[in-house]
């Protein structure tokens, strides 16, 4: 009996592997973004959700590939929820450290774009705006902000997963 030389590939270590690729991208991508103080602009952060969907994508096609042509939709589905959990965690972390350490006035000018945004629309008043940024303040500071970082990069994932693996997918036959 000859030992075979075949890789064990699961959709958890394909995942890490491509979450921690695209995580690294997503915040190169987002601290770019930061520097240059573009991080209001909807259109610019909509890339970092087209890097999180190619990641995905990317990971899903390599672990078919490596399973002999084979994958499930919940493999896909696994796949592309580990992938944004951990592009989620890289993303807060980032988040954390540059509005902690490196530009701790991003979070101001943010709510200072938003009250300015809620005035210009002229449908709120002073009190409703002063409420609304009250509540803002408390979501946008500390450890509620990386939950939130974490939870909606894994929401975006999960959904564009539903999608991708629909398309992905090639289950193994079952009776071969």
């Amino acid at each position: 009996m000859e030992p075979t030389n075949t890789v064990v590939v699961t959709p958890s270590s394909i995942g890490m592997r491509y979450g921690l690729l695209t995580g690294l991208v997503s915040v190169i991508l987002s601290f770019g973004l930061y520097a240059l103080q573009l991080e209001q602009n909807s259109y610019l952060r909509f890339i970092t959700t087209v890097v999180l969907i190619v990641g995905i994508v990317l990971a899903q096609r390599e672990y078919r590939q490596l399973n002999e042509g084979f994958m499930s939709y919940g493999e896909g589905l696994t796949i592309g929820a580990l992938v944004s959990v951990v592009v989620g965690v890289l993303g807060a972390a980032f988040v954390y450290v540059y509005t902690t350490f490196i530009d701790p006035e991003t979070m101001t000018r943010a709510m200072d774009k938003a009250r300015a945004d809620m005035e210009a629309k002229g449908t709120m008043s002073d009190a409703q705006i002063d409420q609304a940024m009250a509540w803002s303040a408390k979501f946008t500071s500390g450890p509620i902000l990386l939950v939130f970082v974490i939870l909606g990069t894994l929401f975006m994932g999960f959904l564009a997963s539903l999608i991708i693996s629909a398309f992905v997918k090639n289950p193994k036959p079952e009776f071969e």
